[in-house]
């Protein structure tokens, strides 16, 4: 592949909140996690799992419980005398939190528990760091991994749009429902599908404001 092609794709991609009826096969689901697990990881651990729920009904239910915890914390911020603030955010973002109610799959990300040679034999026994920083370290290679996923669905004609709204607000609802393990986080979810829209690219900060290159 050419450069050229490769940044296409990159620029080209978009977060879609509108999918057709068309299913995504399952041979899309596993091209894809297949070039999501090429990955780069901290000693190739691999702190990457996913669910793939296609199930319509499950989806429409991870959305309501995802509403529901919405609404619930509008009514704390309400009771905080923040009515605005709680107005504002079942207004305003529980759209963007559930955004993937329609589409024909989603994919929730999950990151594992980092283990290695280095963690076992020398990190550990020495108190190297804390057990937060190691689960930083699983949720950092699950998002290189979620990059990945999102590119390769873009090559493949899909689309898709990472979400956090679930995870923020209902993520022991979530487990439940999925039956996702204790030592598992839920770094994100990933709706996909074919798209129905075309968002426009929006801007970005210039290099130079985002580049520091010490020579």
């Amino acid at each position: 592949m050419h450069y050229d092609e490769f940044k296409n794709i990159v620029l080209d991609r978009r977060s879609v909140r509108k999918y057709t009826e068309q299913e995504v096969s399952l041979e899309d689901i596993r091209e894809i996690i297949d070039c999501a697990r090429y990955a780069p990881s901290d000693t190739n651990s691999q702190t990457w799992e996913f669910i793939a729920v296609k199930n319509r009904e499950l989806i429409q239910e991870i959305e309501r419980v995802t509403w529901e915890q919405l609404h619930k914390k509008g009514e704390e911020a309400e009771q905080k005398g923040l009515s605005k603030e709680g107005r504002l955010l079942v207004k305003s973002f529980g759209p963007y939190a559930t955004a993937f109610s329609q589409a024909p799959v989603l994919i929730v990300c999950l990151a594992t528990p980092y283990a290695s040679k280095f963690r076992e034999r020398i990190f550990d026994p020495i108190g190297f760091v804390s057990d937060a920083v190691w689960e930083e370290e699983g949720i950092k290679s699950s998002c290189l991994a979620a990059q990945n996923l999102m590119l390769a669905a873009h090559a493949r004609g899909l689309a898709t749009c990472p979400m956090t709204g679930p995870v923020l607000l209902a993520q022991e609802q979530l487990r439940e429902l999925l039956n996702i393990r204790p030592e598992c986080q839920i770094n994100m979810v990933i709706a996909l599908g074919h798209p129905a829209e075309r968002p426009a690219r929006l801007a970005r900060k210039e290099i130079d404001d985002i580049l520091t290159i010490i020579e």
